[in-house]
């Protein structure tokens, strides 16, 4: 395939497309009595023609005016290399084979068979038509693989803006809560420090690949809801059920841990009772994971978090999986559930 694109592979091309078209008259009258001349006359000299004209305009003509917008030079000149190939032709006929063609007619005893102008014009016309037919579609796919890459491009920096928002925004939540556990526990606040060192691990350094282990995801989440758990009191209850996977998954990483860091900063209280579920599972190649937890809105003087959090799951999942996840929230009765599932 590399070979087929290269330059190299491309003139391979070419001289055996022309090598069947010179061969093609002498093969088909292979038997018969055939000069050479005969050959020459009617089919090598016309393709040599042929050649020239869809080289000139392929290399010169298509480059030099049609695609700089030129529209009206590119037709007198195509015309006008039609005519002047028409007219040579017929002169080399005329001054190289003349007697070869005489003596054919005698042998006949037929008068000679002229050609109407039309008939030269319109083959003559077949290689202007059909290398700028080549060009054209070259210059369309070289600009749709321009598009693409450049489509491509703008996705991982949307993608690259969006992760690096995601984990300023995880990182400033893990350090209220660490804050808030200071005054209280500092020996647990040791402890969450050191599990938020594992997690700031995992997010610099395996979190850069497109795809990411399911398995590896499903750990990230286990250790920062026990994290988030250092901090809460009796009136908070957490329950997660995330399956234990056979086979590994490839996929986005950190789609999840959004939703988990929405669960705890809304439907977390310091004196009402309340509860947060997570649960995740996996059924014909859909991934589902479900969130529900109280809804306790914030206040104006509560900056734990910037909000950006369920914004951010949504534009990545649109930009990584179109047409491919269903992302619905809702709240109900006080109760706030995320419902999202991706095709894996």
């Amino acid at each position: 395939m590399n070979f087929i694109k290269s330059k190299s592979g491309i003139v391979f091309f070419h001289v055996m497309v022309w090598l069947l078209l010179f061969s093609l008259p002498y093969l088909l009258s292979s038997g018969q009595s055939q000069e050479l001349r005969n050959l020459a006359l009617h089919s090598w000299i016309p393709l040599a023609f042929y050649a020239l004209l869809f080289y000139l305009n392929y290399f010169v003509l298509v480059d030099r005016f049609l695609f700089h917008k030129k529209l009206w030079v590119y037709i007198i000149i195509s015309i006008g290399l039609i005519l002047f190939f028409v007219g040579l032709n017929k002169l080399f006929r005329y001054y190289f084979f003349s007697d070869f063609i005489a003596s054919k007619v005698l042998d006949s005893g037929k008068p000679p068979r002229n050609f109407f102008l039309y008939i030269d014009i319109i083959s003559f016309s077949v290689p202007i038509i059909f290398s700028l037919a080549l060009k054209t579609i070259q210059r369309w796919v070289k600009t749709e693989a321009e598009r693409v890459e450049a489509a491509n491009i703008k996705l991982q920096s949307e993608l690259q803006h969006l992760k690096y928002q995601l984990q300023p925004h995880f990182f400033f939540n893990s350090l209220n809560n660490i804050y808030s556990l200071v005054d209280i526990s500092p020996d647990m606040a040791k402890q969450t420090i050191h599990s938020l060192g594992k997690l700031m691990r995992y997010l610099l350094y395996e979190t850069n690949n497109e795809k990411v282990s399911l398995k590896n995801e499903i750990t990230f989440m286990t250790n920062y809801i026990e994290l988030m758990k250092l901090r809460l009191n009796d009136n908070t209850t957490v329950h997660y059920s995330f399956p234990d996977l056979k086979t590994d998954i490839q996929i986005a990483p950190l789609l999840f841990i959004s939703l988990i860091e929405n669960a705890f900063k809304h439907g977390v209280s310091g004196d009402k009772a309340s509860a947060v579920v997570f649960e995740m599972k996996i059924e014909d190649k859909q991934l589902t994971f479900y969130s529900k937890n109280q809804n306790f809105p914030k206040t104006d003087s509560d900056k734990s978090g910037s909000g950006i959090g369920l914004d951010n799951v949504e534009k990545r999942l649109s930009l990584l999986y179109p047409d491919q996840f269903s992302f619905i929230e809702k709240i109900e009765e006080g109760i706030f559930s995320v419902c999202l599932k991706i095709e894996v």
